[in-house]
């Protein structure tokens, strides 16, 4: 049986870790991503349970819940800064379904990543933005982000213990 870790109300609802019922939805929010970039989603349901539900999971999914209805999700790759000895996470995914945005849903779920972040005994988080995608920059230096330097768009945040 699957144990949460991560649980954290919200004022627009929860955010959790992902569970293995979430799969459908996940995949369908999956795809509008890939969809809004010019993609098309190849994720199988197969291939999602292997990545995020095994025991370690290669990525970690959280999502964001209205009334029990999931609206967005985000997605934790592991990172490393070997040299320095300090984990990181990146944040691979971040969507907010169209309904729902504008609810403090996609800082909700950033919120959490830095939460979940923390529990792994990370040390920071990154994400990648289109270099075209000004509203995603902003708000990503909105919350307090920080561009580095390189092509396409990346941000980080470090984590105080």
């Amino acid at each position: 049986m699957q144990r949460d870790t991560f649980f954290q109300e919200t004022p627009f609802g929860v955010v959790r870790d992902a569970r293995q019922a979430d799969t459908p939805c996940i995949l369908g929010l999956v795809s509008k991503l890939a969809e809004h970039h010019g993609d098309t989603m190849r994720l199988t349901a197969d291939a999602l349970m292997q990545d995020a539900f095994a025991e370690p999971p290669w990525v970690h999914i959280l999502v964001a819940e209205i009334d029990q209805k999931v609206v967005g999700y985000a997605a934790l790759c592991p990172l490393i800064q070997l040299h320095f000895g300090v984990r990181g996470l990146d944040m691979h995914h971040l969507l907010t379904d169209a309904d729902h945005r504008g609810r403090g849903v996609g800082k909700g779920l950033v919120e959490a990543c830095k939460m979940k972040a923390k529990m792994l005994s990370c040390g920071y988080l990154a994400v990648g933005t289109h270099p075209d995608n000004r509203a995603a920059q902003e708000f990503y230096e909105a919350i307090g982000f920080l561009r580095r330097d390189s092509h396409p768009q990346r941000f980080s945040l470090r984590l105080s213990s």
